[in-house]
C-alpha cells in the first residue's frame, strides 16, 4: 500500500503530530513500507499455528512471596492533610 503526501498530512493531523513539508516524503515512504510488511504478515496462513504467550519455552522463575518491608503507613499518613481508615482523603476533582 502506498501513501501519498496528502494522506500523510491527514494522518499526522489526526495523530496530532507535526511533520514538516521536507519530512512528508520520507514519512510517507516509511509508513508505506510498514503497511506493506503488515500486508505480507496478514497473507501468511496461520490456521494450524497454536497461539503462544512467549516465544521461548521457559518456566517463569517465581520468588517466594514474603514481606520484605515494615508497615509504615501510620508514619507516612501522620503528615497527610486528611486520612480516614488508612486511606488518603483528597478533594473531589470531577463534579
Amino acid at each position: 500500500m502506498s501513501l501519498d503526501r496528502l494522506e500523510v498530512e491527514k494522518i499526522a493531523h489526526l495523530a496530532r503530530m507535526q511533520v514538516s513539508g521536507a519530512e512528508l516524503d520520507a514519512v510517507a515512504e516509511d509508513l508505506s513500507d510498514i503497511l506493506d510488511l503488515v500486508a505480507q504478515m496478514d497473507a501468511v496462513d496461520t490456521a494450524g499455528v497454536a497461539p503462544m504467550a512467549h516465544p521461548l519455552h521457559m518456566a517463569q522463575r517465581l520468588r517466594e512471596d514474603k514481606v520484605t518491608e515494615t508497615d509504615q503507613r501510620d508514619h507516612f499518613q501522620a503528615i497527610a492533610p486528611a486520612t480516614e481508615n488508612g486511606l488518603y482523603l483528597v478533594p473531589k476533582v470531577i463534579g
